[in-house]
Formats: C-alpha cells, structure tokens, sequence
C-alpha cells in the first residue's frame, strides 16, 4: 500500500471519528454517531494492517488473547461496575503507550533508519508517552480500587503532598529532557516510568468524596493525550487525530464537571473537599433527631393518586439496585394515569459522567423525559412529588444554603422546594462527601427506607390494588 492511499484512508478514518463525536451531541444520532466512530476504526485498523513489513503473527494473537479478556469483562461487568471499568481501561490506554514507547525507544538503537522524523522529535515523544502513560495506569489504577471499595473512597492526605508532587513533576520533566539528550540511556526510560507511576498514584489517592466522577474523565482525558504522544513516537497520523480527540473531548467534559460543582479543576486536583467530607462523617446526624418521617408503598402509592406532575431523580442507589427498569414500570403506570413524568438529570449523579443517561436508556426510558439541572430547577415548585432514588449530595439543600457547607455552591438539584419529596433510601447514611443531608428532615420530606428496586415494585403493587 503507498504512503498515499494509506493517509487517505486515515483522512476518511479521522473524517468519520469527528462526525462521529458530533453526532453523540444529540440522542436522537448518538447511536449512528456511534457506528461512524466504529467504522471509523474498522478503517484505521485495517489500513495500518495491511501496510507492508507488517508480522502477524503477534497482532493476531494480541487480537485474541485481547479479544477473550475485553469479552469476559464487557460480560461479567455489572452496570454498576461501569465507572470502575472505565477507569480500568483509561490504566490499560496509558499502560500501551508507555509500552510502545519503550519499544521504540529500543527500535531506535536497532535501526536508526526507521525514523520518520527527528530523533530530538521522536525522543521528546517517546518522554511524554511515558510520563502520560504511566501517570494514566497507576492514576486509573487507584480510582479503581477507589470506586470498587479495594481502598478507601476518602481523601487520603499527608504533610508536605503538594511539595512532594511538584518536586516529582519536575523530576518527570528533567528526566524527559535527559531521554532526548540521551535516547541510548534505556535505564532513564525506566526511571521515567517509575516516577511518573508514583505521580499517579500521588496525584489520585488525595482526591475523594463527589469528586471522582471529575476524575474519572480527566484520566480518559490523559489516555488520549498519551495516544497522541504515542502517535507522534511512530508517525502515525491517524493515532494524533484519534488521541487529540479524546484529549481534547476528555478536557471539556472534566471541565463541564467542575463546572457542575462550581469548583475548578485546580481545586479538585489539589483540594481537601474529601478531607472535609470525612472529618464531618458522624457529624450533625443530630439534624434527623425527631424530625424524619419515614413512609411506605401503601402510603406513596396514596400519595401519587390524584397528582398531576412527579419528577424521578436518580442516583447511585438506583443503580446499586438496578432499579432502572422498575423506575421505568412506575413511570409508565403513572403516565397511564395521565400524569406528567420527568426525570431530572444532575450532570455529577452517580460515579462517572453520564452515568444516569446510560442506567435509563439501557431501561429504553424516553430521552426527551430526561432533563437537566438547569431546566428543571425552574419546574420543580410546581412539581407534586420528587422520588429521590439514591441520590445523596447532588438534592442536599447546604450546598445553596451553607457557605461553610463542604459542598458550598455546587449546583444542585432542588427537589426541596416541590410540594412533597420522598427520599428512598437503605439508611440515613451520609453520602460521598460525607455530610448529613438536612433535605431528610424537612417537613415535606418522607424518607422510604428500602431497596430502590423493592420500593418501586411495591409502590407498583400498590397502585395496581388501589
């Protein structure tokens, strides 16, 4: 294949994954977007397989070995564990780029002939693939553990972190300057990657609470930025295009997050909001003394007769209990009632961006019904009852009202101000930020302590009898 088809069927590759990104902006092409972004990479792979010089023999049995490992996780994988595996695979992209620019930096000493552009050029590329990369394993590695409960879900903090991760960032960026002046020094490749795999580590283990959704995307953020890298390392223009896409993409989105909790990416990175969350655990309970009146199936099921608007807000608890088709029965029943059913969507509900859309699509829930924050603040005062389900700190009312509130000023979702809100919930227990939440205690609050699955059926059952 000449080096002119190759491009162009890289040209029609990169084509298809920047339609593709534009068309997952709106549900209604989000799935054509999504077999574009496919075809996409059907295309990439077979022009770079084709190319000539190419042994198979362990492609394929990457592709195999690859292919029965990604198949029995896709399989085994809960939808509650889809934040975790993200950030598996974000480690798993990081981790191949430090790989391959180890091997280059091999293949350079073997034939320095192979080189398609400068050897300062490559050198410095092979430096970032490896600080990215291994920054991106061993971070992902802990938001891993963190979100699948293996380590604390708190910030973990020490004297002097912030000092100790800029000196281990600098060395990074002495060390890269060392690769270029001296790409024949493997050993300083290696020591790259050892210090950067503990920047990672330094970098994540401090950030915790509500906080991990933000990360989750950043380190996606960081996968495609070392693909890029990794992409210069073999001129691959294809593997540029691809990675600055998700970079780029992945840097936008963390930025929406932080904007949906009104905090700056600095202050996630290097903020104590964990800290805070779990100095106050235990805290405050003394709120819910007397006040909280809890309800029942019968007694929601009363509630909902005769109501002309309810709105569901789901949370993690939602999809702990994979509860996402029974709230799809109730709305159905409801809406066969003649009542108007919404969903309000807040942009940090759940463990990863997007987690909530995902959860009711998967239950085929109507995508017009899902709205966000912003839209339906507006509507929440003329909403008859809100249905808190696992939903913690994105309804709690300090966040607007409690400017020492650890979660002051992040927007939130204000189902305290309709008619009625029945929380239902396991316990009282605190959130990921750690906080009592005063939104249980007020006086037109219901808590509904049950399994969010259960409590939906039984409310189903209730309404079918009435």
């Amino acid at each position: 294949m000449t080096s002119v088809i190759q491009n162009l069927g890289y040209l029609l590759a990169s084509i298809l994954f920047i339609l593709g990104l534009k068309g997952l902006a709106h549900p209604r092409t989000a799935v054509r977007a999504n077999r574009m972004g496919a075809l996409g990479m059907l295309v990439a792979i077979v022009v770079t397989l084709v190319n000539k010089g190419m042994s198979y023999e362990y492609i394929i049995a990457g592709i195999v070995v690859g292919g029965i490992i990604g198949t029995v996780m896709a399989i085994r994988t809960p939808m509650t564990g889809m934040p975790q595996m993200v950030a598996l695979l974000n480690g798993f992209g990081g981790l191949a780029s430090a790989l391959v620019g180890g091997a280059a930096l091999v293949e350079l000493e073997v034939d320095p002939g192979a080189l398609h552009a400068s050897l300062t050029q490559v050198s410095l590329a092979i430096g970032a693939s490896a600080l990215i990369g291994a920054v991106t394993l061993t971070g992902s590695l802990i938001a891993f553990a963190k979100l699948q409960e293996i380590m604390t879900g708190n910030a973990i903090l020490y004297p002097g972190q912030q000092i100790v991760k800029a000196l281990l960032g600098a060395a990074c960026i002495v060390l890269v300057a060392m690769i270029v002046a001296n790409p024949a020094n493997h050993l300083l490749y290696l020591v790259l990657c050892l210090v950067a795999a503990v920047l990672g580590v330094l970098l994540v283990i401090p950030i915790g609470g509500a906080d991990m959704p933000v990360v989750i995307a950043l380190l996606n953020s960081y996968s495609g930025l070392a693909a890029a890298a990794t992409g210069f390392v073999l001129s691959n223009n294809v593997l540029i295009i691809a990675g600055s896409l998700v970079g780029a993409s992945g840097v936008i989105l963390t930025m929406i997050m932080c904007k949906a909790m009104n905090r700056s990416l600095a202050n996630v990175l290097f903020g104590t909001w964990g800290a805070a969350g779990e100095g106050a655990k235990g805290a405050g309970m003394e709120i819910y003394e007397g006040k909280v009146k809890s309800t029942s199936a019968d007694e929601l099921a009363m509630i909902l007769d005769g109501v002309t608007k309810v709105v569901f807000v789901p949370g993690y608890g939602l999809a702990v209990a994979q509860a996402q088709h029974a709230t799809r029965d109730l709305a159905n029943v409801l809406k066969e009632r003649g009542i108007d059913v919404k969903y309000a969507i807040h942009p940090v509900a759940g463990r990863m961006p997007g987690h909530m859309n995902v959860l009711l699509a998967e239950a085929d829930v109507p995508y017009d019904e899902l709205i966000e924050m912003d839209v339906i603040n507006s509507q929440l005062p003329q909403t008859d009852v809100a249905i808190v389900l696992g939903a913690n700190d994105v309804v709690n009312p300090v966040a607007r009202d409690d400017p020492h509130s650890p979660i002051a000023g992040m927007p939130i979702l204000d189902v305290d101000k309709c008619k009625t809100v029945v929380v239902v919930k396991r316990s009282l227990s605190h959130g990921f930020a750690g906080i009592p939440n005063p939104l249980f205690a007020m006086p037109n609050a219901l808590m509904y302590f049950a399994d969010a699955k259960k409590a939906l059926l039984d409310t189903i059952a209730a309404l079918k009898e009435q």
